[in-house]
This record gives C-alpha cells, sequence and structure tokens, in this order.
C-alpha cells in the first residue's frame, strides 16, 4: 500500500469503484443531500449549504462504501481481522456475514462497549485493546493465527470505494465552493477529495475536520509525513493510533487544510442535530461543528457541502449529551 502515490489514482480508477459499490449485493444506497434551509437548524452564516446525510446510509455510517469495494476486490478465504472503533467494524461484520466469511475486529477499549456487542452479534471475534496497541495485536494476528487483514482506512480499495460519495455530491452540487469532511485515518477525506479535484472543480476546497485531542492528519500536515499519537476523543471513530500513508499523500494534494474541533464542540454538534430530527453520532458531527463554529473560512454566500458520515449511537450515549 505504501508504494502507491497520490498521482497513481485515476478518476476512471474511482468511476469503477462507484459502480462496484452500488452494485454491491451489500446494499449500499445513495444518500439523501438536504438543504441547510430545509432544516431547524441554526445558520449564523447566510450561505447555500447542503447536507449529505451517510447517517442513513446501510449499516448507519459511510463505511459500508469501502467494504463493499474491499470484499468485491479482495480474497475473502480464511479468518478476516481488521482494527475499528465501531463503524468499519459494523459494516465489516455485515458483509462478512453476508458472504459467509469468518472474522475478527479488534477494536480500542474507548469504543462504546453496545457497538463491540453489535459486531458480535453478526458472529465476529472482538477484542478490545488499548489504541496504542491495536496495530501489535492485529501483526499478532496476521503473523501468528494467519488472517488475512483489511485496513480500516489505509486501503486503496477502500478509499476508492468512500470516493463515491464524492461523485454523488457533484450529482446535486456540480461545483460546490466548499466541500467539508470528517477526518479519522484519512480514507474517507481522501476519497472524496480525489474526485471532487480530478473532476477539475481545482477551485472548490476540500476541508477535512479532526477532533483537536485526536489530530493524527492535522499533525502529518506539519510534519510533512504520516504520524501517530495517543489519540483520545469522544468521536472514537475519528481517533485512530495513526494517519494513513496513502489518505495522507492524497489529502495533502487535494485538500485544503485540516481544521480542529473539541469534543465539546462535538457534543454541542450532535444535540442541536438531534433538536432538529437528525441523529448523527460524534463521529459523524465533526464537520458539522466546524461549520457552526465558524471553523471554515469564506463560506459566506458560498455554496458547501457538508457530510455528516454516520449515525450509529446509542441511547445511552444519547442520553448523556446535553439537551
Amino acid at each position: 500500500m505504501e508504494e502507491l502515490t497520490a498521482d497513481s489514482i485515476t478518476l476512471q480508477m474511482l468511476k469503477e469503484a462507484r459502480d462496484t459499490v452500488m452494485s454491491s449485493p451489500l446494499g449500499v444506497i445513495n444518500t439523501p443531500m438536504i438543504p441547510w434551509c430545509q432544516t431547524t437548524l441554526p445558520l449564523h452564516v447566510p450561505s447555500n449549504i447542503h447536507l449529505k446525510l451517510e447517517n442513513m446510509q446501510k449499516t448507519g455510517s459511510f463505511k459500508i462504501r469501502g467494504v463493499a469495494n474491499q470484499f468485491a476486490r479482495k480474497s475473502r478465504e480464511g479468518i478476516l481481522v481488521t482494527m475499528s472503533a465501531g463503524n468499519y467494524g459494523k459494516s465489516f461484520a455485515y458483509a462478512s456475514k453476508h458472504y459467509g466469511s469468518k472474522g475478527k475486529v479488534v477494536m480500542p477499549e474507548t469504543a462504546p462497549m453496545s457497538r463491540s456487542l453489535l459486531i458480535q452479534s453478526f458472529g465476529i471475534e472482538v477484542e478490545r485493546v488499548p489504541t496504542s496497541c491495536l496495530i501489535d495485536v492485529v501483526s499478532r494476528c496476521v503473523q501468528e493465527d494467519k488472517m488475512t487483514f483489511l485496513h480500516s482506512y489505509n486501503d486503496l480499495d477502500l478509499i476508492a470505494g468512500h470516493a463515491s460519495i464524492g461523485f454523488e455530491i457533484l450529482e446535486v452540487v456540480p461545483d460546490p465552493d466548499v466541500v467539508v469532511v470528517c477526518c479519522g485515518g484519512g480514507g474517507l477525506l481522501a476519497g472524496v477529495a480525489a474526485v471532487i479535484k480530478l473532476s477539475g472543480l481545482e477551485k472548490t476546497r476540500v476541508y477535512g475536520v479532526e477532533p483537536k485531542g485526536a489530530c493524527t492528519m492535522y499533525r502529518s500536515f506539519i510534519e510533512k509525513k504520516p504520524v501517530g499519537m495517543d489519540s483520545k476523543s469522544i468521536a472514537s471513530g475519528l481517533a485512530p493510533p495513526f494517519a494513513g500513508a496513502l489518505p495522507y499523500a492524497l489529502c495533502k494534494k487535494y485538500v485544503e487544510e485540516i481544521v480542529l474541533v473539541t469534543d465539546e464542540e462535538i457534543i454541542s454538534a450532535v444535540s442541536i442535530l438531534y433538536r432538529a430530527g437528525l441523529v448523527v453520532e460524534p463521529s459523524g458531527s465533526a464537520a458539522f461543528a466546524a461549520v457552526i463554529n465558524n471553523m471554515i473560512p469564506d463560506i459566506m454566500g458560498k455554496k458547501v457541502v457538508v457530510i455528516l458520515t454516520g449515525g450509529n449511537i446509542g441511547k445511552d450515549e444519547l442520553t448523556s449529551f446535553p439537551d
């Protein structure tokens, strides 16, 4: 994977992946895009903003898109292993059950227990470990137990599958001025940004949004290489131990900037969305949090797209957030 470069990713490659994703037996859907003005959400800056509702996607998040492309293109023989805080793991488990594959998900201890139980309900083994140990445990599974590793963000097939969102955005808003995307390991951000820029929209500004306590891509931009950190955030899906090498290369080439939001701003965003009838988890709310807290520059009067990436949040989590 590290041998691939950003320049080797073509628009045709991403279009073929989109066709694979949308014809997948896993049932991926073209999620709605709704104008902000048709919601009860507060808007402090007059802009033409659309929300891409991936919280309504099959399995509750965009992750099924990348998984659909991975499972279509990779061998499913033997036992598969991956690492995930929840959403990728859920999609991985769903796909494994559909295809009759055996699998294991290595999860950070910080992930909600409800997500572990959900993944296990698909017949997939779950091992919870400290975030800093995720890759070591996966390596042990590969080397000692001969499992096949599917990466949850640093994988070309995964990124190409996630890129299908970019094509759907351009079908509704053909010439956006700004696109705002949540960023964890960077797979979604890389795929969406690549579609937009390779489609000839050089003037469109693409922003990634990370939690301040889990800003691996932000730090990677500063250090000019993929870096890791002891990530901690209420948005566990945006807190991988390191930024992916291929996502970093694509983001560095196509993304304007990485902006940071606090856990408090994310929690507030979840509550604001919920009061407007939109169930969005913390990891899926970061891009929205950046917009409502004026973190994205120069959006007044502009055409803006904000992706709400997932809605997998339990009642126990929702009730812990302020009204």
